[in-house]
């Protein structure tokens, strides 16, 4: 396999603080302009069925062509995957690895100038053992203490590379919401505001209505500047605000931890209030119950495959409760929130079948193109498919069986993972790291 070409002209990525804030995530560049075929595999392409002695040519990157009938300049690197299975890489649509002991700033409710890329630590070995379970995108997420929480960030796990290397290119901005149990424990317990659900929504009401005043004050400034007043003067800079009202003009959304029926509903009734978007719920266990409204609303759930119990409010979790959900019109993705599960996404995956009936490109899916809706690079990753990153895993056996290992992962059609490889099968590994 071509090496990577790790000497990079120059990084891109300074550009995420704009002004104060963060903006998307900012372009890297390109790893690889490499040919690569992997050939007589059983491609699961998740979004147009398997194809059987299928092949799959990668060029500069994304995926440039996937048949039966696939050729390649005889220039290109050739992967043998005869009697092994090829699919997309998986993606963990809600993640707090790398992020070690920063992952929530319990110190206010709301906090949505917490940048998650202030913790980020790349050279976290999470990172490699995800990597080495197949995952090869992430969502990282601030914690559940706060109502509001912090922004996230996206990436990819090329370990071994910079930090900036591994930020997924221009994946959108994103923000943590969180209502119920968390919230109230964190800060009831401290005898302030929120001890109470009722607490909690007010918390946020109250957020977002001063981010509304915010956002008239800089227009009236806007405005005041725009018809030539020269001594108009700008409000004060306030970072969090700033956030919330970034989230309003749509510039990013919100991933909302949220358990309960009751609470899904009155998130969908805030978020429709104050004009933002809400892309996913979190956990979601009783999506369930009021599934039809959810779809509705057009908002993923990232759920896990049979968690239960182990607080109040998963008592009424159901192991069926992801394909329920996804019968009715929900975008379903089942995610870790553990290092552990990071690494048997697919098997977590492969438990809808045996709870509520799923068909195998519906599992594969919850934890590939879905997982890449509610993140939001769905046009980038999450299936096998002409023009996409070349983002894919081999294995050594169908990845829904409990005995499947990965042999080989690519990112940006480059090996990042190769089990055949001495020491811990990655190309970039280095001694002491």
């Amino acid at each position: 396999m071509r090496q990577v070409i790790r000497a990079w002209a120059c990084l891109a990525v300074t550009a995420l603080l704009a002004g104060g804030m963060a903006s998307a995530q900012s372009q890297a560049p390109s790893v690889g302009h490499n040919e690569v075929l992997i050939r007589n595999g059983t491609i699961l392409t998740v979004t147009h069925g398997t194809i059987k002695n299928g092949s799959v040519y990668i060029k500069d990157g994304k995926i440039a062509a996937v048949g039966a009938n696939v050729t390649a300049p005889p220039s290109a690197k050739v992967i043998d995957a005869t009697g092994k299975f090829v699919m997309p890489g998986i993606i963990d649509a809600h993640s707090h690895i790398a992020l070690r002991d920063d992952i929530n700033e319990a110190t206010s409710p709301v906090t949505p100038h917490m940048m998650m890329l202030d913790a980020f630590d790349y050279t976290d070995r999470n990172i490699y053992y995800t990597l080495a379970g197949g995952v090869t995108t992430s969502l990282l997420l601030h914690g559940s203490a706060n109502m509001v929480g912090g922004q996230s960030i996206v990436i990819k796990h090329k370990y071994g590379l910079g930090r900036d290397q591994l930020l997924f290119p221009s994946a959108p901005r994103s923000i943590k919401f969180a209502s119920g149990e968390n919230p109230k424990r964190v800060y009831g317990s401290r005898q302030q505001l929120p001890s109470t659900r009722m607490g909690n929504f007010a918390v946020q009401r109250q957020a977002l209505a001063e981010a509304q005043d915010y956002m008239r004050e800089w227009e009236q400034y806007d405005a005041k500047v725009k018809g030539g007043d020269k001594d108009a003067k700008p409000p004060k800079r306030d970072l969090k605000l700033e956030a919330l009202a970034d989230l309003m003009r749509g510039k990013m959304f919100v991933h909302n931890h949220c358990y309960r029926a009751d609470e899904f509903l009155t998130e969908i009734a805030m978020a429709k209030e104050f004009g933002y978007t809400l892309r996913s719920f979190e956990h979601a266990l009783e999506a369930y119950k009021v599934a039809d409204q959810i779809a509705a609303a057009g908002i993923g759930i990232s759920t896990f495959a049979d968690w239960w119990g182990y607080k109040e409010e998963a008592w009424d979790a159901i192991p069926w409760n992801a394909v329920i959900a996804m019968r009715h019109g929900v975008n379903v993705a089942i995610k870790s929130d553990s290092d552990d599960f990071a690494r048997r996404l697919n098997q977590e995956a492969a438990k809808t079948i045996r709870y509520g009936g799923a068909t195998e490109d519906e599992a594969l899916k919850m934890v590939t193109l879905n997982a890449a809706w509610n993140v939001g690079v769905q046009d980038r990753v999450g299936s096998l498919d002409v023009g996409k990153d070349a983002d894919i895993t081999i294995w050594n056996a169908h990845p829904l069986s409990i005995y499947a290992l990965v042999d080989m992962v690519l990112i940006d059609g480059d090996v990042f993972f190769d089990r055949s490889l001495p020491g811990l099968g990655t190309p970039y590994y280095k001694e002491g790291q």
